[in-house]
């Protein structure tokens, strides 16, 4: 039987993914524009809406893992719809059961801003409504048996190789040289944050548990601390002082997003920084057997 595993997506959930199934012994093919690799995977440098050339990679193979993460939101709408129905069609064309790394999202404003599998994609902002369709489409096909497929879903990345795209890691630099932090929208509203790790832990037990596809499961993540919390909590367990973390003023967000593509994107979401925004993961540590990696460690690790 194949123990081949094809990465789509050299981020840092791709590479902790293949070095996760390299270290069982799974022979992997790590797939990305630049040709990245990880020790004991094959690289390959290939575009993602490639779809002839991801077949040709795909063939044998029993799973196939979307670990794409476009970091320019204002590109989403051009780039992921051609890379979402490039690997649907590899997926349906190779039977690899298809692992995407999902997001929260297509839930968007939750009442009380905890978010539990099973609950509505009720996203009206545009990310999430893109994000809501792709999974939509997947679960259509594989309840029509054209396809195999699942989705795991995390919240905010923290953890080793989360760079400038975090809310935690992007004040880091400035944190490290002891300047103020200066975040966006707020400071002190309890909020979710999933170790990169714990998401490809995830994808590999639900690839290798048949029963889990064709349904969204949440990656194992620690209880919400507030990003104030979270940045403090990073910079001790590298042994550096605390630095003020001021908010840029909300006036000043808003009229940046007048003029300023990317600006506006993030203002988009705004309801997910200035409301209490929890991803419950109970079922999946549960039924998947899976546990946070202790908070304490996920810090120590983010702080590298």
């Amino acid at each position: 039987m194949s123990d081949r595993h094809v990465v789509v997506g050299a981020g840092p959930v791709g590479t902790h993914l293949a070095r996760l199934l390299v270290a069982r012994g799974s022979e992997v093919v790590l797939v990305s524009r630049r040709g990245v690799g990880v020790p004991g995977a094959t690289a390959a440098a290939l575009d993602a809406a490639d779809t002839d050339g991801l077949t040709a990679l795909t063939e044998s193979a029993v799973a196939l893992y979307n670990c794409v993460n476009p970091a320019d939101y204002t590109q989403w709408r051009a780039v992921w719809p051609p890379i979402a129905r490039s690997l649907r069609t590899v997926a349906e064309r190779t039977g690899a059961v298809l692992a995407v790394t999902g997001c929260l999202y297509p839930y968007g404003p939750v009442p009380g801003g905890v978010m539990r599998e099973g609950m509505p994609d009720a996203a009206t902002d545009a990310k999430g409504v893109l994000r809501a369709q792709m999974w939509a489409e997947l679960a259509d096909a594989h309840r029509a048996g054209t396809l195999r497929a699942v989705e795991v879903r995390a919240s905010d990345y923290i953890g080793t190789g989360v760079g400038a795209n975090g809310h935690v890691t992007r004040v880091l630099p400035a944190a490290r040289a002891g300047r103020t932090a200066w975040v966006i929208d707020a400071a002190d509203v309890p909020h979710s944050f999933t170790d990169v790790l714990d998401e490809a832990r995830a994808l590999v037990a639900v690839v290798d548990d048949p029963s889990t596809w064709g349904q969204v499961w949440h990656a194992p993540t620690n209880p919400p601390v507030t990003l104030r919390r979270a940045i403090g909590d990073v910079l001790d367990t590298a042994g550096i002082p605390p630095v003020p973390v001021r908010v840029i003023p909300r006036v000043v967000t808003r009229a940046g997003g007048l003029v300023v593509p990317m600006m506006r994107e993030l203002n988009e979401l705004s309801y997910q920084r200035t409301r209490h925004y929890e991803i419950d993961s109970t079922r999946s540590q549960e039924e998947l057997g899976l546990a946070p990696t202790p908070w304490k460690e996920v810090c120590r690790r983010t702080g590298l």
